[in-house]
């Protein structure tokens, strides 16, 4: 497997899926068009040696097919890694549904997506991801069983973003360990960029233990709403990363790490909810290394929906859940060590440590 990406302005440089930096061997891509509900989704299935390949489906109106593409092979790429270093027995998978989840979405729509995520037999389960709710995953479980994140009145876990803040907060509480000597977050300066479902509940967190919190977010509306109601600072800067801080926590798009904002970042950890937040996870991995900036890798801190979800497949309730999701604070200190021990960034340390689960799995089934 690859660590390289690609941005979206080179695509048309390569072949159109094969030939792309960020396919990663992926095992399946489908395209998936529908003319009477305006459907067009791909689903990128990453990985399935250690189960089927499980991540939720996105909807989000991309600037062009080619940018949605390369962020369903980012994303399902990423959602191997996650479950792996997590100790799930899933693989990696994610959808993208191109279209304004305000205007667009109907229930004809998500349940003709349902029909598709039928198709391939459980190959793919699919959940909630940006611009979906938990009564999108109940229409979508109107036609397919391979779905999590319905509805708990349906026997589902319902929705998986506190939990998923829930792990972020241990991840961040165990770099600032790291980083600081202490996982105490009172009085320390932390800006949080998005306050989407699962940002607001990291807020809430941070406020609980007494965190100073600024936030971010293209929504006025809803900056107004969790700053009234968590005691938030509104950022009304130019620059957020060249802010003084204590943590950045990015909950929004990924990308956010890169030549730029490295330079100017003065915050010493980064811990946050967004998927794929480093542009370039060779390149800007090794300029955090470089600065002393301790990153807690995004794809174990933001496991802990994937944790929620998993529970509908395997039975378990809210007390596994949460315990563990806790244990992303232990597995997060053992990746900062493993990191320091073989002079290696935390995003390679991860990384490594996923893959290795993933061969050893893959001899065994060979044997």
């Amino acid at each position: 497997m690859v660590s390289d990406v690609v941005n979206t302005s080179e695509l048309h440089k390569v072949d159109p899926v094969f030939g792309q930096l960020s396919f990663d061997n992926h095992e399946q891509v489908v395209f998936c068009n529908d003319k009477d509900t305006g459907l067009k989704a791909i689903i990128g299935i990453h990985n399935t040696v250690l189960g089927p390949a499980l991540g939720g489906t996105r909807m989000w109106q991309y600037k062009n097919e080619w940018e949605a593409l390369n962020d369903v092979l980012r994303l399902s790429r990423g959602m191997t890694f996650k479950s792996a270093i997590t100790g799930l027995n899933l693989g990696g998978g994610k959808a993208v549904i191109i279209g304004d989840a305000k205007t667009q979405k109907t229930p004809e729509l998500m349940k003709k997506f349902g029909e598709f995520v039928h198709s391939l037999s459980g190959r793919y389960i699919t959940a909630e991801d940006v611009g979906m709710e938990t009564s999108d995953m109940d229409l979508v479980r109107d036609v397919t069983p391979y779905v999590t994140g319905i509805s708990e009145s349906r026997g589902g876990a319902g929705n998986p973003s506190p939990i998923t803040a829930y792990g972020v907060f241990m991840g961040m509480k165990a770099a600032a360990m790291h980083k600081f000597g202490s996982n105490l977050l009172e009085d320390r300066i932390v800006y949080v960029q998005g306050i989407g479902h699962v940002g607001e509940a990291l807020v809430e967190h941070l406020s609980n233990e007494g965190a100073k919190i600024v936030i971010a977010d293209i929504n006025e509306e809803r900056l107004q709403e969790v700053s009234k109601k968590y005691g938030a600072e509104i950022y009304r800067g130019a620059d957020i990363y060249a802010e003084d801080m204590d943590i950045y926590a990015p909950c929004a798009l990924g990308a956010t790490i890169n030549d730029d904002s490295i330079f100017k970042m003065k915050a010493q950890v980064i811990a946050g909810a967004a998927n794929n937040q480093l542009k370039d996870e060779v390149k800007h991995g090794e300029m955090l290394k470089d600065k002393g900036i301790a990153y807690a890798p995004d794809f174990l801190i933001n496991a802990g929906g994937i944790i929620n979800v998993y529970a509908e497949l395997e039975g378990y309730g809210k007390t596994e859940i949460m315990r563990k999701t806790e244990n992303i604070y232990n597995t997060t200190l053992e990746i900062f060590k493993h990191s320091e021990n073989n002079n290696s960034t935390t995003h390679n340390s991860a990384l490594s440590i996923a893959l290795d689960r993933i061969e050893t799995r893959k001899k065994e089934a060979n044997k």
